[in-house]
């Protein structure tokens, strides 16, 4: 489906207007991060690469049974795992370490080069941690980004590619086309090949893993369409796809942590 209406692009996509409060989300997860990072065994700015974004902040869990690996969001061109640290006491809990990647930000790079980044940053994440099971998790930008993960010839990583015990794609993108007409292209830059290319490059996978996806029920109608494409295309890898009821574009990472959700008890399937 190629939709090109500004109009609609912008409301469909434009997730912070869509909810006012979501800077209240932001203030949250600001302050849980930092008490995440005073009180938990930490390893902060693990370097993979040589540019300042190229950093990994890692949580170890004691006698750990596997490796959550998280790509924050921000539309390719936002945002900092610093964010996100509060993530990681629900999976170090369960003995999961808990890994949060930043990389390179648009429109200093383009989002092929970012996907180079998540690769390595896997990559780097692996070396940094025990043996075990690995399950690559991504939201929004970060959902995208770990279909692509999963899309990259297995020649690309350091490690035994039957490691990846799944894939987790939350609220993710998969379909670059209407993007062409958001007010976000400023910063990514797209062309048309590109976003082609894009939405091709993640329209099957090439580490045969499964695959959760999940996205909001108060998710824009694009939003929906996004998670069912990627689902679909992806076939019988696609484990389920998961619709949350009561859920949008930023409480949707609630799901993620809390023991009594779906997409918490689905993520945490994976490692069995």
């Amino acid at each position: 489906m190629t939709v090109r209406d500004p109009a609609f692009v912008e409301r469909e996509y434009n997730a912070r207007a869509a909810v006012p409060e979501h800077t209240r989300f932001f203030e949250r997860w600001e302050k849980d991060s930092g008490f995440a990072r005073e009180t938990l065994e930490s390893r902060l700015d693990i370097a993979y690469g040589g540019d300042p974004r190229h950093r990994i902040d890692l949580f170890p869990a004691r006698q750990a049974r596997g490796t959550l690996v998280f790509v924050h969001g921000g539309y390719w061109r936002g945002l900092d795992k610093q964010m996100f640290s509060w993530l990681a006491p629900a999976w170090v809990a369960e003995g999961i370490t808990f890994a949060a990647v930043n990389y390179r930000l648009c429109p200093q790079v383009r989002i092929a080069d970012i996907v180079d980044d998540a690769v390595a940053a896997v990559n780097a994440v692996v070396a940094s941690t025990g043996p075990g099971p690995v399950v690559v998790c991504g939201h929004s930008a970060g959902g995208h980004l770990i279909a692509a993960v999963m899309a990259t010839p297995a020649s690309r990583f350091g490690f035994d590619t039957a490691r990846f015990a799944g894939a987790v794609a939350i609220s993710g993108i998969v379909d670059f086309e209407p993007l062409l007409a958001f007010s976000g292209n400023a910063d990514l830059r797209l062309t048309a090949a590109e976003a082609k290319a894009l939405g091709e490059a993640v329209a099957r996978p090439s580490i045969l893993a499964p695959l959760v996806v999940a996205v909001g029920a108060l998710e824009s109608s694009e939003f929906l369409r996004q998670s069912q494409r990627l689902a679909e295309s992806w076939g019988s890898a696609a484990r389920e796809r998961l619709v949350l009821p009561g859920h949008h574009h930023f409480s949707i990472l609630d799901a993620l942590v809390e023991r009594s959700q779906p997409l918490h008890s689905a993520t945490l399937a994976l490692f069995a």
